[in-house]
């Protein structure tokens, strides 16, 4: 079976795609209490930067955990404290003024629970803000399921399968009654990808560093060459096939929310 951890380098070949918006979600981000700041899923520390940019005054800390993305955002310089533990267990021995989660939660479940929880954390006008992808019924991630199940139906059933991460309009109507103010709305980024120097399909670049990753978990170095040789032809069908001079136009859709915590 293949490795477990996260892949740095893989998921960071795409650096600038996926941290587009986590720069439109703290843009959204306005005026805070006094208190450190929480990067929820911190990763290699892409978004530390901007972070600390934008709160140079407040302690940054960063949560993951995976330890090779931990000794890469570690480099970075950027956080106070980098903690490794599973965002379900922590809870903060400081009140928080912003809780930043991008591209986190959407490997969570009962999203009911969890951002009730994490706003329970926030002072009066502290913020919660959070980005998902919701790319799961697109065909880069909807193949993937299709192809692991019609290969290993042994290891692969998603007959009944869900996505954590539900339409803005739920999330709405989470916040509508809660304990402050939301905002939440939806983008369709149209995503250049650029053409990858050993022929490979860049949509299967994309997704093998991040969604992908649980479906290699369960295959064999073998199977794993098959999966992604099926996967790659079915990409070439719906976005164009890999070609050494050009880029890969790549629709994808991402889910944003923040919460203003009201005055006790």
């Amino acid at each position: 079976m293949t490795t477990t951890d996260w892949n740095p380098e893989l998921y960071g070949r795409f650096a600038g795609q996926r941290l587009r918006p986590a720069l439109d979600l703290l843009a959204r981000v306005s005026d805070l209490p006094p208190g450190p700041v929480i990067d929820m899923g911190c990763g290699s520390g892409a978004v530390g930067g901007a972070l600390k940019a934008r709160f140079p005054e407040r302690d940054l800390i960063g949560l993951d955990h995976s330890p090779a993305m931990l000794e890469e955002a570690e480099e970075t310089g950027h956080y106070s404290r980098l903690i490794r533990i599973d965002a379900n267990e922590y809870t903060p021995d400081v009140m928080p003024a912003l809780v930043f989660s991008n591209a986190l939660a959407n490997w969570l479940p009962d999203h009911a629970r969890l951002f009730t929880h994490w706003l329970q954390w926030l002072p009066a006008g502290g913020m919660l803000a959070v980005q998902m992808p919701r790319q799961y019924l697109e065909p880069s991630h909807a193949l993937l399921r299709r192809i692991a199940q019609d290969m290993f139906p042994d290891r692969f059933d998603f007959t009944d399968w869900q996505p954590h991460v539900l339409p803005p309009e739920a999330y709405g109507a989470l916040f509508a009654e809660g304990p402050g103010e939301a905002e939440v709305w939806e983008t369709r980024y149209i995503q250049s990808l650029p053409p990858i120097k050993d022929g490979s399909h860049p949509v299967r670049r994309f997704t093998q560093s991040t969604v992908m990753r649980p479906f290699l978990e369960q295959m064999s170095e073998g199977e794993v060459e098959a999966f992604l040789t099926a996967y790659e032809t079915e990409l070439a069908q719906v976005y164009g096939p890999a070609d050494p001079d050009r880029s890969i136009l790549f629709p994808f859709q991402r889910v944003f929310f923040t919460v203003r915590r009201a005055d006790s």
